[in-house]
């Protein structure tokens, strides 16, 4: 049971593919929250600046009170929507993320899953009970990862619940 250079040089470029499509993934996600967060700082100073100008040209204390308190409203709904728009991009990373280690995951069953069957077929007689330890302990790993990814889901479900019931609020 050895590996041969083809098959070294596959497993080798599907890590590295890997690698950059998490990498893509991560950066994509790093832009789009980097964006989101320079367009809510513009709108912000130009809020920030509408405002001043409301107040400072207010004819009296009481219409300086009035320009100001009708800031507030607008200002919880931005900050609603910057938060409902945070969640959605981290929300959609972990998605695509979750993909690529259930594919890869996928994957790393099937080859160990060969490797094994190899191993169990070139084995010495006797070593069935190694050979079935290692089954079960692939069977382990498979029945921990399905458990994990089960509750990463109803986190995931559980936290766009809270979101919804929050924008469902405003």
């Amino acid at each position: 049971m050895s590996l041969n250079t083809e098959q070294f040089a596959a497993a080798n470029k599907a890590t590295v593919d890997s690698l950059l499509a998490v990498a893509n993934t991560a950066l994509a996600s790093a832009e789009r929250i980097a964006a989101l967060n320079l367009n809510t700082a513009r709108a912000a100073l130009e809020d920030t600046a509408s405002g001043v100008q409301s107040v400072m040209g207010a004819k009296d204390p009481q219409a300086a009170l009035a320009a100001q308190s009708s800031l507030a409203q607008p200002a919880v709904d931005k900050a609603v929507a910057y938060s409902r728009s945070i969640y959605e991009i981290t929300s959609e990373t972990q998605q695509e993320l979750a993909k690529m280690v259930e594919a890869q995951f996928g994957d790393f069953q099937k080859s160990m899953a060969s490797m094994v069957e190899l191993a169990a077929k070139s084995a010495p007689a006797g070593s069935e009970g190694a050979v079935a330890a290692i089954q079960n302990a692939i069977a382990a790993a498979n029945s921990a990862f399905g458990n994990m990814n089960a509750m990463a889901k109803q986190f995931a479900d559980a936290a766009q619940a809270n979101i919804a019931a929050v924008t469902k609020q405003k």
